[in-house]
């Protein structure tokens, strides 16, 4: 893994200058002026955005956001604006949002914008990150890491771009001829483009990536720029849906995300939950666990954890009614040989230390608030979450487009016509709409159309200790049982797993293994504590064989060949699912959630393309799918 370099940020007087690659970050004394002539100009916006649904802009160099935050403006300033706007661009060496600020000083036409935009900044760790402004219709999307290698993970159908990397002479690689075609395969069916350079070889590979392209003035000093549009005539792969209804089944913590995800759109969606009320089942606990789980080598599972941490982070923050708690998380080493490696991990990732620090035992000690005897990953901005409120917090969103249905169990469903049906045992139609998305945990396989789905229950048991017996802690600990702060009155520890194990009460031996695997980390915790005095929840997780989410349309696995690619495998019209969170449904929850909507609205995805396909449902339709679990070591936890 290629360690995110941040970007080396000076000033000549109140230009930023990048010493790295030698030339100004603007090159003009209006840089808003020249961005609205060269960008938003040459490719006739706002026209172009005019009465759409959505309209995606691809830039491929971020630099100090200005060309982003000028775009935002005619945007606002346009009352024919499109719905959505979509601003994708790529940065190999981000500006920290203290750069930003003093970047944007000079520049008080944007002081609000910009505002929001810094105060929402993500850290800079690699891969795709997501912000939703002006209450989620404008969609910023930012590629942290290099895009002449990066592209190629993209998913998006892109109306615009903006190229305005530096110069050729000084960054070739966002100039070259496989990174231009590599734009064209991000091009959605009369897309065009614009860029500050006029230089021949630049025309050259655009033409050469089915661009047509023409010199225009310049801006200011500059003779010529260019600008463009895509001439290939092929169908456009990524179609907003004719109607925006659908059915989530389950309110719990996958179906109340998706929900909200999908209200916050526009759409009209009805949940459907058996219980009497939402997160009853395995997303009833008192809190769970939020913190991402990284390795040395980044890999799938780490990526994907760092990137749902990110997001659920995002989401509590515009939910104000959701309780959890940042009060940070100790993941303590199992022994000596685990503690070195986890420092060598902080290492060699080199993340934000807002991200992920390591502790020595002396350093844990005072963060726990107890002594204890080696050291670990420290995660500031980790902490707990109760899924409860969440679930509550996400369906009371938008009242207007949620319907929530309790003690409204479905018994099957069925496609009679273009619309799914959500059928009870006696056949009634408890609702109907174009789209269906099963979200229902370990329910899922008992329907038709999921019995093949390689889905199994993991029964989990925590342990809700009074507060006054338990051993008071700072932040989360985990080990190899975690256990929370004090939560209205009681203290949450866990949690066993136990698969083909369907016993819905609770057993003492659990509490007492929930009890010895805390004085493994802390000994003597809540010493003199009788387990069978103790209470808790049971709730059954839906565990993949992977151990990562199930999160895409839903194949037909009666039509579906063992040899077939992923994407060929045919699918069931208007049929989706979020299953598979197992113990993570915490971390999973926002970014599924987005995942899932854009996928449905065709809108640029906010995960690289390998985790996407990594996630699909149709996996493990394939015969090379690789099964286990070679990436986890922590699946007990409740997050």
């Amino acid at each position: 893994m290629e360690k995110l370099q941040p970007a080396r940020l000076a000033f000549a007087g109140d230009t930023p200058y990048s010493p790295l690659f030698d030339e100004d970050y603007h090159a003009t004394q209006d840089p808003p002026a020249e961005a609205r002539h060269v960008f938003l100009a040459g490719n006739a916006l706002p026209q172009r955005w005019q009465g759409r649904e959505r309209f995606v802009i691809l830039e491929t160099g971020f630099g100090t956001g200005l060309n982003f935050l000028a775009a935002w403006q005619a945007w606002r300033d346009d009352p024919q604006r499109c719905r959505r706007l979509h601003f994708v661009s790529c940065e190999k060496f981000p500006l920290t949002a203290a750069e930003f600020a003093a970047c944007h000083r000079a520049r008080p036409q944007f002081a609000e914008l910009a505002g929001r935009l810094q105060a929402g900044w993500p850290l800079p760790t690699p891969g795709l990150h997501r912000l939703h402004l002006d209450d989620g219709r404008v969609i910023l999307t930012l590629l942290f890491g290099d895009a002449s290698s990066q592209l190629r993970n993209l998913d998006a159908a892109v109306d615009a771009f903006f190229l305005d990397g530096f110069a050729p002479a000084k960054n070739p690689e966002l100039w070259s001829g496989p990174f231009c075609k590599g734009l064209a395969r991000l091009a959605a069916p009369g897309a065009t483009l614009a860029t500050w350079s006029g230089a021949d070889d630049v025309g050259q590979a655009l033409a050469e990536a089915e661009f047509e392209v023409a010199r225009r003035p310049g801006f200011a000093s500059k003779r010529h720029m260019l600008a463009g549009r895509f001439r290939s005539r092929r169908p456009d792969r990524h179609r907003p849906p004719d109607e925006r209804r659908a059915i989530v089944i389950g309110a719990g913590i996958a179906g109340s995300t998706a929900a909200h995800a999908l209200a916050g759109a526009g759409w009209q969606v009805t949940v459907l939950e058996q219980a009497a009320a939402a997160a009853s089942g395995a997303s009833g606990n008192l809190a769970g666990m939020l913190r991402p789980l990284p390795s040395a080598d980044d890999n799938r599972l780490a990526r994907l954890t760092r990137a749902g941490f990110l997001a659920t982070r995002r989401l509590l923050e515009r939910l104000p009614e959701a309780r959890w708690s940042a009060c940070g998380v100790l993941h303590l080493a199992r022994e000596a040989g685990h503690e070195a490696q986890q420092r060598r991990t902080v290492e060699q990732l080199g993340f934000p230390p807002e991200l992920l620090q390591f502790v020595d035992g002396d350093e844990a000690s005072r963060r726990v608030g107890h002594p204890v005897s080696l050291g670990g990953w420290w995660f500031p901005g980790g902490g707990w979450v109760q899924p409860p409120a969440l679930c509550r917090a996400a369906l009371a969103a938008f009242p207007e487009r949620i319907s929530v249905r309790c003690t409204a169990a479905v018994d099957r469903i069925i496609r009679p016509n273009s619309q799914w049906q959500a059928l009870d045992a006696a056949g009634r139609v408890l609702a109907e709409a174009p789209v269906l998305i099963m979200a229902s945990g370990v329910a899922a396989t008992r329907f038709a159309q999921f019995g093949w789905l390689p889905q199994r229950s993991g029964r989990g048991q925590v342990s809700h200790l009074p507060a006054a017996a338990g051993t008071p802690l700072d932040c989360v600990l985990f080990q190899s049982g975690y256990a929370m702060p004090a939560i209205d009155g009681s203290q949450l520890i866990g949690a066993s797993l136990a698969y083909e194990d369907d016993l819905a009460s609770e057993r003492e031996g659990d509490h007492r293994d929930n009890l010895a695997r805390l004085r493994l980390a802390l000994p003597g915790f809540a010493a003199g504590l009788d387990p069978a005095t103790v209470r808790g929840h049971v709730g059954f997780r839906p565990m993949s064989p992977d151990r990562l989410p199930i999160v895409g349309a839903v194949p037909d696995a009666v039509a579906a060949s063992p040899n077939s690619r992923l994407h060929g495998i045919p699918r069931q019209p208007g049929l989706w699912c979020v299953q598979g969170f197992g113990a993570r449904g915490i971390v999973w929850s926002a970014l599924m959630a987005d995942l899932l909507l854009s996928r449905l609205d065709g809108e640029p995805l906010p995960l690289e393309r390998d985790l996407v396909d990594a996630l699909d449902p149709g996996r493990f339709l394939i015969r090379s799918a690789r099964h286990g679990d070679p990436e986890a070591d922590d699946t007990n936890a409740a997050e």
